[in-house]
């Protein structure tokens, strides 16, 4: 666990240094990828999941971190349309 922290660490860090030109938007963006990986990772950790359901936890957990910033910085929320699909609008 330590050796994976530290690994952690050492990837974070100059990818938080490459943010310094980004605009509020992409660095939205990417914190909330950041913190849905992390949360995708530690909840497939949690329930004992095995190597191949964390990766998948922890790319699924990116990309939802990803949408939620975008719709924030957009205002927007998406809703369910019932067939499958889903639309955007002003969230209330």
């Amino acid at each position: 666990m330590k050796k994976q922290t530290l690994l952690a660490l050492a990837f974070a860090v100059p990818t938080l240094a490459a943010c310094t030109d980004m605009t509020t938007s992409q660095q939205n963006s990417a914190v909330g990828a950041a913190a849905g990986a992390g949360l995708g990772y530690l909840t497939a950790d949690a329930l004992g999941a095995n190597d191949e359901w964390r990766v998948l936890a922890t790319l699924g957990g990116a990309a939802a971190g990803t949408m939620v910033a975008e719709n924030q910085n957009k205002a927007t929320c998406a809703y369910a349309n019932g067939r499958g699909g889903y639309y955007t609008a002003p969230c209330p």
